[in-house]
């Protein structure tokens, strides 16, 4: 056989090992970081579910969600373990803002609005046809033979 041939191959069989290891070495570090769960740490599932641990069994996590809510998750719902500051600045937002800090508004309608459009908001369009512009409209036909009749969309005047 020639080795030209068997190079792709060789490639591809080397490159499929070193995705399977960084893949192993990533489920190891999880695991380590979910067998270090301890009760009072902050979590976030993997879903998004932030709560405190209360209890940690084998393969499971006791969770407080909101004061007196606890739920039961498999460790492996654990997505990250919180920093003790962290974890309080994502459930309690009121406490992270400062004196400071610009408020930013939920819809930008007060940011672009000015004081001319804020103050005439109650004006409506005006959807009523003028006679002028109805006039306006209609087409004009000159003498000829094909003075009497109108022209429909699509004829041309051609016979």
């Amino acid at each position: 056989m020639d080795i030209a041939f068997l190079l792709p191959f060789i490639v591809l069989i080397g490159a499929m090992f070193l995705m399977t290891r960084s893949a192993k070495k990533k489920q190891e570090q999880a695991m380590k970081m979910r067998d270090q769960v301890q009760p009072g740490t902050g979590v976030r599932t993997i879903g998004g579910l932030y709560g405190k641990v209360k209890e940690v069994g084998d393969d499971t996590v006791l969770l407080e969600v909101a004061p007196g809510v606890s739920s039961l998750f498999a460790k492996n719902a654990i997505g990250a373990i919180l920093e003790d500051d962290e974890y309080e600045a994502i459930v309690n937002p009121e406490t992270r803002l400062d004196e400071d800090t610009p408020v930013v508004p939920d819809d930008a309608s007060s940011l672009t609005a000015t004081e001319d459009t804020a103050t005439a908001g109650d004006d409506k369009p005006n959807l009523v046809k003028d006679a002028d512009a109805d006039a306006a409209e209609t087409p004009k036909t000159t003498g000829g033979e094909d003075a009497d009749e109108t022209k429909k969309d699509g004829e041309s005047g051609s016979k």
